[in-house]
């Protein structure tokens, strides 16, 4: 599968499957293609060569970057969620079936009684948790995620990588892009390192080594084992590695 804007190619001889059940993060430097990767897998944007196949009548949805949010926009978390599912009715009032719905969701992310309050006075581990909720209200089989851990603190990003874990062991399939090794790819199942094609595909032990990080980054980057686990060593130059501190 190749994929381009204006005649420039972003991803090209791109290919691989997700499984059903599979979690699987997207790591690669800015401007590899990542997110561009994802608008393929949703269907917003069309192949120029190749073609993205889904299973029959699959379920998915989307959650974006939380830091493209405007949380100025005068809405509350209740509305936030039932929104999506509204706009395809002639008339938008929630139902309260809906809101019934919707309010089982916000108690499964822990959320419960917040359906009243404004985006904005929520912390930042819930406004990503309120994203999640949105998508999870169209009960989809497949969860795509935009840097679900981009801009937030070492325990809004635990907060995250654990309830995403819970909504995969609960049968939700995950895909993911992210640049954080240490604190979130390291603990995946499965990475796929992209920078314009596929450089290498696998488990965090086979995926997060020198070679194939120099390979998908265009540096030389440094690996030691901790706890079990690979860690990649923040020498200051390469900004797109959230740093050992950040370690799980």
């Amino acid at each position: 599968m190749a994929c381009a804007y204006d005649n420039s190619l972003v991803l090209q001889d791109v290919d691989f499957d997700i499984r059903e059940g599979e979690f699987v993060g997207i790591v690669g430097p800015s401007g590899s293609g990542k997110t561009t990767l994802l608008r393929a897998i949703l269907k917003t944007m069309k192949p120029v060569h190749g073609t993205i196949t889904h299973r029959d009548s699959l379920r998915f949805a989307y959650v974006p970057q939380v830091e493209t949010v405007d949380w100025n926009f005068p809405v509350t978390v209740m509305e936030v969620i039932t929104m999506t599912r509204s706009r395809h009715k002639w008339w938008p009032r929630t139902s309260a079936a809906e809101k019934k719905d919707a309010e089982t969701v916000l108690e499964q992310l822990g959320l419960g009684g917040l359906g009243g309050r404004h985006i904005r006075e929520l912390s930042g581990g819930q406004q990503q948790r309120v994203f999640i909720a949105r998508a999870l209200f169209h009960q989809p089989q497949l969860l795509v995620l935009d840097e679900p851990t981009s801009g937030v603190d070492v325990g809004t990003r635990h907060e995250v990588l654990h309830l995403l874990s819970d909504l995969h062991n609960s049968g939700v399939s995950i895909v993911l892009t992210t640049h954080d090794l240490n604190g979130l790819a390291a603990h995946l199942p499965r990475i796929v390192c992209l920078n314009k094609t596929v450089i290498a595909d696998g488990a965090p032990s086979e995926i997060i080594t020198p070679s194939v990080l120099e390979q998908t980054y265009g540096a030389p980057m440094e690996v030691l084992i901790h706890g079990g686990m690979p860690v990649v060593i923040d020498t200051g130059v390469h900004n797109n590695v959230k740093p050992i501190r950040g370690v799980s």
